[in-house]
This record gives structure tokens, sequence and C-alpha cells, in this order.
């Protein structure tokens, strides 16, 4: 029996389901006022609040992504704004039966006693800053932990340091409502082959998930967001049938199936050619305990931006850019 003890598990094993769900995909949205600016500056759109708001309405409010997304991740910002209308935009997603996530780590910083390795902070006032977002309408959040692949990377101290914050991240959030999708970003810079990408995903997520069981967090209210197993960037490339093997392989050697899903980044790829390696992964023939789904980028945004060009005239065909694009790459993923 689980030593989880919280007002919230039910809460949390079903937004977590609800995440993962098959056929859908989660949206990340969670730039900063920096890289939403490059955004808008694409168009000659100032980088100012009002701009980025009427950006986030025409994502928000595409008709198309009630059928394919199943959470937005957003940043503070996004978190608190309203509709010109004064229609918060957790309201408007929720309408439209999509969860409102949150950014809850607060970048990352060099590892002392590594070779240029990094760890996460953010867990200082965590607590709080979680009921706050809870009472504002979210109801998961995103802590993103990084590794490289080197000669001697990633190292034990590194690999104990992401795992134990981690695990912390996730109690917290847990505690307080919040479904913590643990996010473990394995690097593909480099020479490396894809056995050694996929030994060092085993190693990653085996410490990840003994951490977050020392610390008693809710496996089934807590949806894995990872890299797929594939050659480094200066290495000869291998074919879709190759990584998706490679990839569910690691998966079955290390993720509990109490996890309800897991969520693809496209770290390194095309968001095509995540697509088509999730695809390959969907057709195996093997087990699979969890739902296997994707997150979705600055590619979409980028598309959406180009089509509104920051023009009132533009935002019905930006409308549809959402929903056409987001139903080919999941269609692609059943």
């Amino acid at each position: 029996m689980s030593c989880f003890k919280s007002n919230y598990a039910d809460e949390l094993i079903k937004n977590a389901a609800y995440i993962g769900a098959p056929g859908k995909g989660i949206l990340a949205a969670d730039e900063s006022t920096v890289t939403i600016g490059k955004l808008l500056s694409s168009i000659n759109v100032e980088n100012v609040e009002p701009n980025r708001r009427a950006l986030r309405e025409l994502l928000f409010t595409a008709p198309g992504s009630l059928r394919y997304l199943s959470g937005i991740i957003l940043n503070r910002e996004a978190l608190y704004q309203k509709t010109a209308a004064g229609k918060p935009f957790v309201d408007v997603l929720k309408e439209l039966r999509i969860l409102s996530g949150i950014k809850v780590d607060k970048r990352t910083v060099k590892l002392a006693g590594t070779n240029g390795e990094i760890t996460t902070r953010g867990l200082d006032g965590l607590a709080h800053r979680c009921r706050k977002y809870y009472e504002a309408g979210a109801r998961f959040a995103k802590w993103r932990a990084v590794l490289k692949i080197g000669p001697n990377e990633p190292s034990l101290l590194a690999i104990d340091a992401n795992s134990n914050g981690l695990a912390r991240y996730a109690v917290i959030c847990q505690e307080n409502g919040l479904v913590p999708i643990v996010e473990v970003e394995i690097l593909v810079d480099g020479p490396h082959d894809i056995n050694r990408c996929a030994d060092v995903t085993e190693r990653v997520l085996a410490a990840c998930y003994k951490a977050l069981n020392n610390h008693h967090v809710l496996l089934e209210g807590t949806p894995l967001m990872t890299s797929m197993v594939t050659p480094g960037s200066m290495s000869p490339q291998v074919s879709p049938e190759v990584i998706a093997m490679c990839t569910v392989h690691a998966l079955q050697r290390t993720v509990p199936a109490a996890v309800p899903a897991v969520i693809f980044l496209t770290g390194g790829q095309s968001e095509e050619e995540a697509t088509i390696n999730l695809n390959a992964m969907n057709k195996l023939k093997i087990k699979k305990p969890w739902s296997l789904s994707v997150s979705f980028g600055c590619a979409i945004q980028q598309s959406i931006v180009d089509t509104w060009a920051g023009k009132d005239e533009n935002i019905s065909k930006a409308d549809t850019v959402i929903g056409s694009v987001t139903e080919m790459k999941i269609t692609a993923l059943s």
C-alpha cells in the first residue's frame, strides 16, 4: 500500500490519466517573455503584455484544440491572464475539457563538482506556489530535469541530484492538488550511438523512479515526460523502427506499470520526425502498459503566428491552424 496520503488522490489519478489519454497530446505554451517575444518579432509585433495576451487568446480559443489536446502548459503570466471579454484563460480551457498546467521550476543552475552538468532549482517556496496555482485553476505542473551524455556523463552526482529534485517536486505538487509531470530530458548533443543513449536512459529513469518511490509519490498520479532513445546528433542516424524498439525496451525496464502515460519530447528532432518515431512505437506488438503521447511545441505556435501576422482580419484563418496541425500529428500517433 502506498504511503501517499492526500485529499487529492482521486483527483490526481483522474487528471493524470486524462493528460495521457490516447489520441491526445499536450501543448507546451510556457515560453518565457523573451521567447514569446521572438515569436512576435518574427511578424513585427511588439513584445508587450496586450500582444502576448492576444496571441494566447488566439491559441487557446482555437476550435480545433478541443479535440486533440488534453492539456496546455502555461507560464505564470498566462495562468492569470483573461480574454479580451474578461474570461480567465483557465476557464476557457476548462470548458474545452483541456487541463491547465503551470511551469514551476526556476530554471537550471550549474551543479558544482561536475563537468558542466546542471540541476534544476525552485523547491524553495514551491508548496506555497502550488497552492496558489491550484486556486487559480491549474491542475498539473511541469519541472524539467536535464542531463547530458558525454565520456563520463551523466555522473552519478548529476543523476542523483536531478532524480531527488524531481521526487521532491512531485510529492510537493501532489500534496497541493497538482499532477506533477516528471520531465527527464536527455540531451541529444554528441557523437554517441543509440546503444549508449539506451544505457543512459535506463540508468537515469531507474534512479528517477527509485527516488519517486523513496518520497512516496503516487505513481498513478504522475505522468512521465522524456526523450526518445536516439543516436546523438553527430552519430549516424537509424530507422524509426530501431528508435521505437530501443525506446520501448528502455521504458519497459525502468518505468512502472502504475505510471499512466509517457509523453515524449521532440528534443533534437523535428516534430514530424518525432511523430513518425512515435507512430512506430504504437505499432509495436509488445507490452506497453502506459499510453504513449507527445508534447507539441513552438512549431504549432509559429504556424499560428505566421497566419495571424498581428492582424484581426486573419484571426479566423489562424483559428483553423492548430486544429489542422494537431489533427495531422495525432492521427499519426494512433
